[in-house]
């Protein structure tokens, strides 16, 4: 018997599954007849049986495959209202019997060959796609409208628009009121018509919290800035959701709004949350030839004081196995206390000191800062803060001291699809940092600009760029305090140059000292050769020097290139890259960098 889409019948496999209990044979095919098809339409019908996936996942016993035939008549169904074929025509036959026509009692014992058949019929189009009452901006999909083909995902897709309207507007409980879809059959029309119920207007109620452990309650609710009082929104919402996830106290964060409303129409809101554990211990460690090995480890406390306080301890030994350098090292200290000021501002206070080694000299460096950081929207992020630094350097020319007081202020915009391993979008962080030098350092002002692009081609490609650029103004060089100047070669901006092998040369030392001039550039083409490895080629190019760019000497520039090696891990791609000098001031050799995530 064929099973009309008007007049369908669909069957539990569950009850056919449990009385189904006599021996089983291989199925040894499934096949589908759909002459006549779209390859799109043909490949969504093959994609929505579940005899199909059973085939595909060796599930071939007789239980399965006859529970499987049964529900794909509303599979198949399913997928021709999406494509809007409403009159088709569906038969699946079980070693000849429509699988419709077999009772449950009488399920076969085994079953050899199933075959699926669809008639799609005509495409149907609307005669009236109509949905009211609309909040005023409200866009609904552009297929939505007479004379398009009558999509089912469309006509839902309405619907959910024209509610999410309405809650964008403080109704809360808007819903849809009513539907009349009718379906002219001659015609090959569909009359949609939706009303929707926007209910009263709302404002957030109490918000409650459940399932936290070691947080102050009143902690809670200032780094949810839920605006209790305030009309409705679901981007309020959302917003609350997001602030207590990024403290990192939570293993997970769930907002539900109550069924029914308040008094006054208001929303209660409850909060379930899970605390993670108190503390954390992380170590990494990073290989190049050129920067050696680098170590690094931390020690974190999700939550000090009881109100979201996160204090990390964190080190890092660096140029480890590298002779003719000494052993870099940070040590530092950082405690960030989140909702200070805003919901969305985090307050930031720091303690650093680190070591530098360079071939003819070192430089000694402590810090302490506070700062602030405020998430402005999930892809914007304002930073500002005020540190002091003491450097000593050491060099041939001999020992000074630098001291300065600093005002960073930066921004990062990040549009990428993916933080690990991005295929489009971009990101783009500057920085802005007036100096005022103590005791003899230079005043001035430093600033920089780090932005990457990525563009996907297909599947397997991706094209990936960075330019960096920095500039010191104000102070002359050797009044700079070291840390502020600008080196390019090694991993971070031109592979197969060694580490810092580029800067401006000191008069009094003969050495290389940095500049105050820096740009640098990467291309990367990255090609995907399976769903784990990857492959990709690159150039950088990089630019260092005291005066104007376009006055620099040919001196002053490098670049490299090569090729490397991807395998995906759920932290991010294992990059292994190995690269040469290909111009400017070239070093010798080929240098190697093995690390997590891509290079930029």
């Amino acid at each position: 018997m064929l099973v009309s889409l008007r007049r369908h019948v669909l069957l539990p496999c569950l009850v056919a599954a449990a009385l189904c209990g006599a021996p089983a044979r291989a199925l040894d095919g499934v096949d589908f007849r759909l002459s006549g098809l779209s390859d799109d339409l043909a490949q969504s019908l093959r994609d929505a049986s579940l005899t199909e996936a059973a085939r595909r996942e060796g599930r071939l016993d007789a239980q399965n495959v006859f529970g499987a035939a049964q529900a794909d008549y509303g599979r198949l169904l399913g997928a021709l209202y999406a494509a809007g074929h409403y009159s088709g025509v569906i038969s699946i036959r079980i070693d000849g019997r429509e699988a419709a026509d077999i009772a449950p009692l009488n399920a076969p014992g085994r079953i050899s060959r199933v075959e699926i058949s669809v008639e799609p019929g005509p495409p149907f189009r609307f005669a009236r796609a109509e949905v009211a009452p609309l909040t005023r901006g409200t866009e609904l999909p552009p297929g939505f409208r007479a004379g398009e083909t009558a999509l089912s995902g469309t006509i839902r897709q309405a619907a959910e628009v024209a509610v999410d309207g309405w809650r964008e507007a403080g109704h809360a409980k808007a819903a849809v009121g009513g539907q009349s879809l009718t379906a002219n059959h001659p015609k090959a029309v569909i009359d949609a018509r939706i009303t929707i119920a926007p209910g009263p207007r709302v404002r957030f109620g109490r918000l409650s919290f459940a399932g936290h452990e070691r947080m102050r309650i009143n902690r809670l609710h200032k780094i949810a800035g839920l605006p209790e009082g305030e009309v409705y929104s679901p981007e309020e919402l959302r917003k609350a959701a997001d602030r207590l996830r990024r403290t990192g106290v939570f293993r997970s964060v769930a907002l539900t709004e109550a069924e029914r409303l308040g008094p006054g129409d208001t929303l209660d809101i409850a909060a379930a949350v899970v605390e993670m554990p108190l503390r954390r211990l992380g170590a990494g460690a990073e290989l190049t030839s050129t920067e050696g090995a680098t170590l690094s480890a931390f020690w974190l406390h999700r939550n000090l004081f009881g109100g979201g306080e996160r204090f990390r301890v964190y080190t890092e030994l660096s140029n480890i196995g590298i002779q003719n350098t000494g052993l870099d090292f940070n040590i530092g200290l950082e405690l960030e206390r989140p909702a200070s000021f805003t919901p969305d501002t985090t307050a930031r206070m720091t303690a650093e000191i680190e070591r530098v080694s360079y071939t003819d000299g070192r430089v000694d460096l402590f810090e302490l800062g506070f700062g602030l950081s405020h998430v402005f929207s999930s892809q914007l992020t304002g930073t500002a803060a005020v540190n002091y630094t003491q450097q000593r350097s050491r060099d041939s020319s001999g020992t000074r001291l630098y001291r300065a007081i600093s005002l960073p202020i930066g921004a990062a915009w990040d549009r990428r699809d993916n933080a690990l391993d991005p295929r489009r979008g971009f990101w783009i962080q500057a920085e802005v940092m007036p100096f005022l030098g103590l005791a003899g350092t230079g005043s001035g002002v430093r600033a920089k600009l780090d932005a990457r692009g990525y563009r996907n081609i297909g599947e397997r490609l991706v094209f990936a760029a960075r330019l960096q650029g920095g500039i010191v103004a104000g102070a002359d060089i050797l009044d700079v305090p070291r840390d502020y100047l600008f080196w390019s070669g090694g991993g971070g901006t031109v592979r197969g140059q060694e580490f810092r092998s580029l800067g401006v040369v000191n008069p009094a030392s003969g050495t290389d000292i940095g500049g105050t001039r820096f740009v640098s550039g990467s291309l990367e083409l990255r090609g995907k050769v399976t769903d784990k490895i990857g492959v990709v080629g690159f150039v950088d190019y990089g630019h260092v020097s005291d005066r104007s760019l376009s006055a620099a000497p040919n001196s002053n520039w490098h670049a490299g290139a090569g090729f490397g090696l991807r395998y995906a891990t759920p932290v991010g791609p294992i990059r292994l890259d190995l690269a040469a000098p290909v111009g400017g001031r070239k070093g010798t050799g080929m240098q190697f960098y093995l690390g997590i995530g891509q290079a930029f």
